[in-house]
């Protein structure tokens, strides 16, 4: 009988040196599966907020809105006298000061800002993946700074619809921008705060991994948090690109 072919107990390399075994992450845990079931969850909530913003957009009558009156106002017996200068709007129009409060340069301002963190999000994952792991921790705390930014933004635009400016009539009778005005400033006001929330929550999740990617929590072998948390934000950043297109652009 033959000899069986024998082989080195431990794999060397070409100069003698004994090989170290590749360690590979697998492909699907249990927080991947969680996550992701999660964010399913998330997408069928978004989609029903968003379908019944264009539904209730859809439905509303064509002088639900005018540069003379308070948004709602019944124009039946207005409109046979025609009064001089007078614009009736199924819907607030972007950059319609008459009508719409809205600060749509302000908002891409603060929209690009929240792409930015989804892009050092990828840097501070890559980063992990590579134990470089000091850079890890500064695109990650960079993360969550730039998240508490945007919150930030949004927050002083809160404040300048509901109590600084006063705007004209046919935004609110009462010249200020509060969810019960309109129609169009309780849509706008629920989703944008439903979202706001959203990015509270991810901006403290990014503020954990911050917090421990300092103490080197984070290696090439251990970053499956990093890379769940980075999906809930990517998707976040990605439902704020069409709130803000649904909402303020069209």
């Amino acid at each position: 009988m033959a000899d069986a072919a024998t082989f080195p107990a431990h794999p060397t390399t070409a100069h003698g040196s004994m090989a170290r075994p590749t360690v590979q992450a697998p492909p699907l845990t249990p927080g991947k599966v969680a996550i992701w079931l999660f964010l399913a969850t998330e997408i069928m909530f978004f989609t029903g907020l968003i379908g019944t913003y264009i539904v209730l957009r859809a439905g509303s009558p064509p002088t639900g809105y005018s540069n003379l009156y308070p948004p709602a106002t019944d124009l039946t017996y207005v409109l046979p006298t025609k009064p001089e200068g007078l614009k009736t709007y199924a819907w607030p129009k972007p950059y319609d000061d008459s009508t719409n409060p809205l600060s749509i340069d302000l908002t891409a301002v603060n929209t690009f800002i929240l792409i930015c963190s989804s892009v050092t999000m990828v840097l501070g994952l890559s980063a992990f993946q590579r134990d470089q792991k000091r850079k890890g921790a500064l695109y990650t705390t960079a993360t969550a700074l730039i998240g508490a930014v945007f919150l930030g933004v949004q927050v002083f635009e809160y404040r300048q619809l509901m109590f600084v400016h006063h705007y004209p009539i046919g935004v609110s009778a009462s010249g200020h921008f509060t969810p019960d005005v309109s129609l169009f400033a309780s849509c706008f006001f629920t989703m944008t705060g439903f979202h706001g929330a959203h990015v509270a929550g991810g901006v403290i999740a990014m503020s954990l991994l911050a917090i421990r990617s300092w103490f080197g929590a984070y290696s090439s072998t251990n970053y499956n948090s990093v890379e769940i948390v980075g999906l809930y934000w990517h998707f976040v950043d990605l439902v704020w690109i069409i709130l803000f297109t649904v909402v303020y652009l069209i």
